[in-house]
């Protein structure tokens, strides 16, 4: 019977790079997306069909997410592109809990079981790489739009009410790290710990409806990732005080 550990299990070395399960299928993930995008594009038409019409209608699909949210065009084609990454590869990362061979292929050391591939995002270290990327891409875009003056909004001695403030404004982009992280590991583990589960209680036809299940929920995690960095970049770019104009 294999065991599930909360931490990713390291399956070779790369000199003294330990190379996790968890990442050697984030790479497969990566791979796969690039070669997935240079089929789809190649002989691009003036009439998309096929891949290629998928990937235009997403990124029509995030561009027009962004318009609405962003309230301007130029704004959402510049933020379009890592809104649409974020989403493609926590997609990719999540996707891999339901692909066959992913959590039962493996090798056993010391009566232990080690597999060779598992989810990216039931790695809690690579959620929160994620998660301080979209906060660094954040406070970027806060700082690009506002200037100098967005520092304002976490350290302001003007006040001691506005000071205050400025302390819960830090604490809060703190707590979204560990939201970001926390929510999506949360799931795919829990998702990946019930398959598991199921698998072993009822190996054949019972647990399919768990892997619809699951594929909703990879979807559903990838788009609220994707849609709370947007949200947060529109927050970032309201000047200090905007709200109550």
């Amino acid at each position: 019977m294999s065991s599930i550990s909360i931490a990713a299990e390291e399956v070779f070395k790369i000199g003294n790079f330990s190379v996790t399960n968890s990442l050697l299928t984030t790479w497969v993930g990566i791979v796969l997306i690039i070669l997935l995008v240079a089929l789809a594009m190649r002989g691009k038409k003036m009439i998309p069909s096929g891949g290629q019409l998928i990937l235009e209608t997403l990124y029509l699909f995030f561009l027009n997410l962004c318009e609405n949210v962003l309230g301007e065009k130029k704004t959402a084609e510049k933020a379009v592109p890592f809104i649409a990454s974020i989403f493609i590869f926590v997609f990719a990362g999540n996707i891999f809990e339901i692909i066959p061979g992913v959590g039962s292929i493996g090798f056993f050391e010391q009566e232990k079981f080690t597999p060779l591939f598992r989810p990216g995002s039931a790695d809690l270290n690579m959620t929160i790489a994620l998660a301080l990327i979209s906060v660094i891409m954040i406070q970027a875009v806060g700082f690009k739009t506002l200037g100098i003056g967005y520092i304002k909004k976490f350290i302001n001695f003007s006040h001691p009410i506005k000071f205050f403030v400025g302390i819960l404004e830090t604490i809060s982009e703190i707590a979204k790290i560990i939201s970001f992280s926390f929510r999506l590991f949360g799931n795919i583990f829990a998702g990946e710990v019930l398959l598991s589960v199921m698998l072993m209680l009822m190996p054949y036809f019972v647990p399919l409806p768990f892997y619809g299940l699951e594929l909703f929920v990879a979807v559903i995690q990838a788009f609220v990732f994707a849609m709370l960095t947007l949200v947060f970049m529109k927050v970032a770019m309201i000047p200090h005080g905007g709200e109550n104009h």
